[in-house]
């Protein structure tokens, strides 16, 4: 397993900056989170591979500031459109491979499709982004049918070879679903992990300001064979002081990496 944070974590501050707060407070290991139009453009980016190349670290995924269309633009009923989503979520997964990160984020729909149909339409998404070098990875989304680790299961069961899957801690702790049971239900194409902390009502905050077993969760992990990437993804403002991200750092890493 690998630890690091995505540059979510900063939002709205501008992804270059993020990137940077985040490599000053100990952080090697990436999602980078795409917020414009610009920022999936080849200078912008070699920006960005530079700084991390300069302190060694590395990306492993990419979260596109899209989600929230992808109902429209991957899993909608227009095929015209849908071929200038996936058209357009090339440039995500060539974002990616770029920066040499494997996983693009995907959100995914709230129930437009049947289960087989959105399976069949991921699938697709996932064998033409091969030529990419980076693939989508479907996410547990709350208000969404992925929340479901039934879902997650039989998507998991159709479609083979032709999905990855990140689970996402805090998004099960919103729905209620069992942690265990999403991890098993995405069995060996779990490939990322979003993690939080959390305490009482407050059910996102930095890794080591809760409760939250995260030893345990490790051990669930392994016991599921996960070898992948964990990143710290939390909202701005449930921290105060940028240092609090090294401090959130030492316990990730004393938790995953021990």
């Amino acid at each position: 397993m690998i630890t690091g944070a995505s540059t979510a974590c900063l939002y709205p501050m501008e992804t270059e900056k993020s990137l940077k707060v985040l490599l000053e407070q100990g952080y090697r290991c990436f999602e980078v989170f795409i917020n414009s139009f610009s920022e999936m453009e080849r200078p912008f980016l070699s920006e960005l591979k530079a700084m991390g190349e300069h302190y060694g670290a590395k990306f492993v995924s990419v979260h596109p500031f899209t989600s929230m269309y992808e109902k429209s633009l991957l899993f909608g009923s227009y095929p015209r459109r849908t071929e200038d989503g996936f058209a357009f979520y090339m440039k995500y997964m060539e974002a990616a491979a770029f920066l040499g990160a494997k996983h693009v984020v995907i959100h995914g729909i709230g129930g437009h499709l049947e289960p087989k149909a959105y399976w069949e339409r991921f699938g697709e998404l996932y064998r033409r982004a091969a030529s990419t070098g980076a693939r989508p990875a479907q996410e547990n989304v709350r208000w969404f049918p992925e929340a479901d680790p039934a879902f997650m299961k039989g998507m998991r069961e159709y479609l083979g070879d032709d999905c990855g899957f990140v689970l996402d801690v805090k998004q099960c702790r919103v729905t209620g679903y069992p942690i265990e049971d999403m991890i098993e239900a995405m069995g060996d194409k779990l490939k990322h992990v979003h993690l939080s902390d959390a305490r009482g009502e407050k059910t996102c905050l930095l890794p080591g300001a809760g409760d939250f077993d995260m030893e345990g969760f490790r051990r669930q992990l392994e016991r599921a064979g996960f070898d992948g990437s964990i990143v710290t993804e939390v909202y701005r403002e449930v921290f105060g002081e940028l240092d609090e991200l090294g401090q959130s750092r030492a316990a990730l890493e004393k938790a995953f990496l021990c």
